[in-house]
């Protein structure tokens, strides 16, 4: 049973990832789409310049639109990543993200796996840059720029090049020849991501994404909530071991690291914990 369900986990996952990227044409022809699909935001983390990308990425979004001349500040921007927030939570991180697909296949790659529970301290940081170098950088920079420079995409995400510099360069010589600094950097960033992503489970989304830290502010108020039954759960402690999120969900089913991935549901032996996506009234979490 197990098996079949991270297939159909997988599954889901890869058709999202399409659903992101179903310009494939464009990875042979060397261009980026730019048609009226780019004016609005996909839910996960993919990259605007990617070749197959049919819409825009969030976080270059929300970066464009915070204390820029052209768009002072975009409720369209934001009202749509808070609407996939309120449907979703971080159900997006465990099954919709195309980033995050992609470091679950590293994650399959048999070689020694690493525990990152002594490591929680490192959760902090996709906050500060949520907070500091998207939200802060942006509203200190208010009305210098037409369009806000995209800090965290340029300097930090290494999906940019993995889905964008890379097969824009494969397919352009003159882009190959211009290639500096700044791609080795973020290529270095984008080696980094995937020797951890081989033997600790999705460092990235743990530790650097924005994205995640946004959507995680969510998972109280989402209308998709996992659900405990304290009247059937034994305390065997099955969900906390097999959770590679750190996470034990008997003590909060809400917690902001939860992507809702269901391995605890998929383990309870009592059948304690499920999953909806409307929360009934009265029902709470535990603190």
């Amino acid at each position: 049973m197990d098996k079949v369900k991270n297939y159909k986990k997988l599954i889901v996952q890869a058709l999202s990832t399409l659903a992101h990227n179903f310009h494939l044409d464009n990875f042979l022809k060397g261009k980026i789409y730019q048609g009226p699909g780019k004016k609005a935001c996909l839910p996960g983390l993919n990259c605007y310049s990617c070749p197959g990308a049919a819409g825009s990425c969030p976080i270059g979004s929300l970066q464009a639109v915070i204390g820029s001349k052209k768009y002072k500040f975009s409720y369209y921007v934001i009202g749509l990543i808070m609407f996939f927030g309120v449907i979703f939570g971080r159900l997006i991180c465990g099954f919709l993200c195309p980033f995050g697909f992609f470091q679950d296949l590293l994650h399959k790659i048999p070689t020694k796996k690493f525990s990152t529970k002594k490591l929680k301290a490192l959760r902090s940081i996709k906050y500060i840059i949520l907070t500091g170098l998207l939200v802060g950088v942006g509203f200190a920079l208010k009305g210098q720029y037409e369009v806000v420079p995209p800090f965290f995409c340029k300097y930090i995400c290494p999906q940019g090049i993995m889905e964008a510099a890379l097969p824009l360069a494969a397919r352009n010589l003159s882009l190959r020849a211009a290639l500096g600094p700044l791609f080795r950097f973020k290529f270095v960033i984008l080696v980094i991501t995937i020797i951890l992503s081989i033997g600790f489970f999705r460092p990235f989304c743990k530790w650097i994404c924005p994205l995640g830290a946004f959507y995680s502010l969510f998972n109280k108020f989402s209308l998709y909530q996992l659900k405990l039954s304290e009247d059937k759960c034994i305390n065997c402690g099955k969900c906390a071991r097999v959770c590679k999120m750190d996470v034990d969900i008997r003590k909060n089913t809400a917690h902001l690291e939860c992507i809702r991935c269901g391995d605890c549901v998929e383990a309870c032996p009592t059948k304690a914990i499920t999953s909806e996506f409307i929360r009934k009234k009265g029902e709470k979490n535990e603190k």
